[in-house]
């Protein structure tokens, strides 16, 4: 058995140490291959979470790669996530979009679900937009509530920098502090107000799923600082940091976390409050892409 067979497997059988490493060369050929599909280099990206891809409609002059014809790219599993890329304009300017992610709990390694950002860095993104449907801890956050992250807690030893380094992106231990770029944040939030948006903020926590947490792990985390909870964003922000890229992370609280309300959690109420929260996430994002 080939060694690449050998790692693609292991790859695939869940959480384990590591997993699939993604190399520079994988990372380099993925994105000269976007770059062959588009006419110029994106100023902004955008990590689009479960039922918030609607945004896509607003952008124009489309061109479109599925996930599948990317060589050496993961392809997206999840219900709710199409599995391409969206190149365009917005707000006047060039953005890509990933209506889209890859997640630890669908047996990708760390490295496998960091390197669409990698490979965004790569084609020359700078900035990057990651958005997701969270559950809300804070007590005073309702199901429709797009939150602002301005920190996140990851309670997963797994990282998308354990390996080797990529001296290519970064350093071998970056600092963390300004992960979540203030400036952004700041920008967001002007934005926001101006639109009459009540734009929450909190610490997103992360944890690998795909089970939906239990009401003890949500005490835990309300313990330790977490306003909402979600199973992405962490590595994608923890990868973006490390290559000096500069990012805003956005969630739809999509439903109250376990233990604070007594209904049951389904995937279908995630996508439900997704919808319910896009028109304020519509008319935020192409005003923030508009100022950067």
């Amino acid at each position: 058995m080939s060694r690449e067979i050998m790692n693609n497997e292991y790859s695939r059988a869940g959480c384990g140490i590591l997993g699939r490493i993604v190399s520079i060369n994988e990372i380099k050929t993925a994105s000269e291959f976007i770059a062959s599909k588009i006419p110029e280099t994106p100023e902004v990206a955008i990590v689009l979470g479960s039922g918030l891809a609607d945004v896509c409609e607003q952008i124009s002059d489309k061109i479109e790669i599925p996930y599948k014809d990317i060589p050496n790219f993961p392809v997206s599993t999840a219900p709710g996530h199409k599995g391409r890329f969206i190149f365009g304009n917005l707000a006047g300017k060039p953005v890509i979009a990933m209506c889209g992610r890859f997640h630890y709990y669908e047996g990708y390694s760390m490295q496998e679900t960091a390197m669409p950002i990698w490979v965004l860095r790569q084609l020359g993104v700078k900035t990057v937009i990651i958005t997701n449907a969270a559950g809300g801890i804070n007590s005073e956050f309702e199901v429709g509530d797009l939150m602002l992250i301005t920190d996140h807690i990851k309670l997963c030893a797994e990282s998308p920098l354990c390996g080797a380094n990529k001296e290519e992106f970064g350093v071998r231990f970056n600092d963390m502090t300004y992960a979540y770029t203030p400036q952004l944040r700041e920008l967001a939030k002007a934005e926001a107000y101006g639109l009459g948006i009540a734009l929450k903020e909190g610490v997103y926590g992360y944890m690998s799923g795909p089970s939906y947490e239990t009401p003890a792990e949500i005490r835990m985390l309300r313990i330790v600082g977490a306003d909402a909870v979600g199973m992405s964003t962490a590595p994608e922000v923890i990868a973006a940091s490390h290559a000096g890229m500069s990012v805003l992370g956005i969630s739809c609280i999509s439903n109250f976390a376990a233990g604070i309300s007594d209904e049951p959690l389904t995937h279908d109420e995630v996508m439900e409050a997704g919808a319910a929260a896009v028109g304020g996430f519509n008319a935020l994002l192409p005003r923030v892409i508009e100022k950067l």
